[in-house]
């Protein structure tokens, strides 16, 4: 069985991951999530968070080879991670997440894309080193198709989200695509739009892209299904 290490994405901690666990630790695969710097339960302060500590702080939680899944913006940091130690990643996954194309940032990624639905849902800090998800428009953006006691419970957790690794390109090499990964394009998505998942894994292989009728958080929305998808991603390990 696999060794799942879980990384969330903008504004949330490894709280969002509090109903997949258990559904992967049912069909005997082991599971963990964590924080990255600046989010959750760590206190780093924002304007000391960077891309190169999200990767450090991945690579730090890992012993033996796992199957690292990024959501949304972490698709950077697993592939910033990827970069610097890829024997430590049996394969990578991508849920509903960027595809970093080398030598662009997330912000430059997000620019172009086809839509801004999130955009309008976001709130820049004072000092502008973060941002925030307006508390009215996040379930509308992240959670639309959540049990509503699920949404209640996530959205008095989101975080500011620093804003320094997002603006941070990231160099792409064959270390990192050379690694098993796999896409998990979520055909509802309000927040990173469905075409563009579709744009950014257009060169992938057929059986690379896999398909969940959710918006942007299936581990709330379907925890049983992505755990069923991510069950049959591993066997390919």
């Amino acid at each position: 069985m696999a060794e799942f290490l879980l990384i969330h994405g903008s504004c949330h901690g490894a709280w969002c991951w509090r109903d997949l666990i258990p559904a992967l630790e049912a069909r005997g695969h082991a599971a963990r999530a964590i924080d990255l710097p600046g989010h959750g339960e760590d206190a780093t302060p924002a304007g000391e968070v960077t891309l190169e500590a999200y990767a450090e702080a991945i690579l730090g939680a890992i012993a033996d080879p796992v199957v690292l899944v990024g959501h949304s913006m972490a698709g950077f940091p697993i592939t910033a991670a990827a970069e610097k130690a890829p024997e430590k990643i049996a394969r990578l996954v991508y849920l509903c997440a960027y595809v970093p194309a080398g030598g662009v940032s997330l912000v430059e990624m997000r620019q172009a894309a086809p839509r801004q639905p999130l955009l309008p849902a976001l709130e820049k800090s004072a000092d502008g080193l973060s941002f925030t998800a307006r508390p009215e428009m996040a379930p509308g953006v992240f959670y639309h198709d959540c049990p509503e006691e699920t949404v209640d419970w996530a959205v008095p957790r989101l975080c500011p989200q620093p804003v320094a690794p997002q603006a941070t390109p990231l160099d792409v090499t064959q270390r990192s695509r050379a690694l098993p990964r796999d896409y998990i394009l979520c055909t509802d998505d309000r927040t990173i739009p469905p075409e563009y998942q579709a744009t950014m894994t257009a060169d992938w292989p057929a059986g690379a892209v896999h398909e969940m009728a959710t918006g942007h958080s299936p581990f709330f929305a379907d925890p049983e299904g992505l755990a069923r998808l991510l069950d049959c991603i591993a066997e390919g390990s």
